[in-house]
């Protein structure tokens, strides 16, 4: 048996047992009265990148979008045990409407898997049309953008002010998702 046919296998399984199967960026599969039934993921998916030290600011940013009808995408939440977690967070990223990059003077001083995540970002933000936003830079305090980044992104403060930043932030996710509606429709 090949592995899509193992996956598959596995799926029909958990559903014949009265589980959900959800596939990130995907949708559920469910068993319903007439059989396997399967329900989109509708709702904008946004990935939250950050440094270990900023994760009270990334769950915070995490349920105001949760509470604004988004599905946030953080590494403590959806990475599972035994997990490749590197192709993990690669390919979250690339099926994400939205890449929010929260910066603060930790993050900007910190080597290590953000910095990674952030180029990643932005090789996949160059498939995505000019006209539309993936990459959503935030700040969670004073400090600076890398001038990669803010010479062609217009960023978004949490601070002094956090549910403006907020209302900010979740506007141009859902403009996002707005701009991709028509894209696929034009096409």
């Amino acid at each position: 048996m090949n592995r899509p046919e193992r996956i598959l296998e596995l799926v029909r399984k958990s559903l014949d047992h009265g589980n959900t199967v959800e596939i990130d960026g995907l949708g559920t599969f469910s068993l319903g009265s007439g059989g396997y039934e399967f329900t989109p993921q509708t709702k904008p998916q946004v990935f939250v990148a950050y440094v270990e030290e900023d994760l009270g600011f990334a769950r915070r940013i995490c349920e105001s979008l949760r509470q604004a009808g988004c599905v946030p995408w953080l590494d403590k939440e959806k990475l599972l045990p035994g997990q490749n977690w590197p192709r993990s967070i690669e390919r979250a990223i690339e099926i994400s409407d939205v890449f929010v990059a929260c910066f603060s003077p930790r993050s900007l001083a910190k080597r290590g898997q953000f910095q990674s995540e952030l180029r990643w970002a932005m090789d996949c933000a160059r498939r995505v049309p000019l006209e539309q936003t993936f990459l959503v830079p935030v700040r969670l305090e004073a400090c600076s953008v890398p001038r990669r980044i803010s010479d062609q992104v217009h960023y978004v403060d949490l601070f002094p002010d956090w549910d403006r930043g907020m209302t900010r932030l979740v506007r141009a996710v859902k403009r996002t998702l707005r701009e991709r509606s028509r894209t696929t429709l034009c096409v």
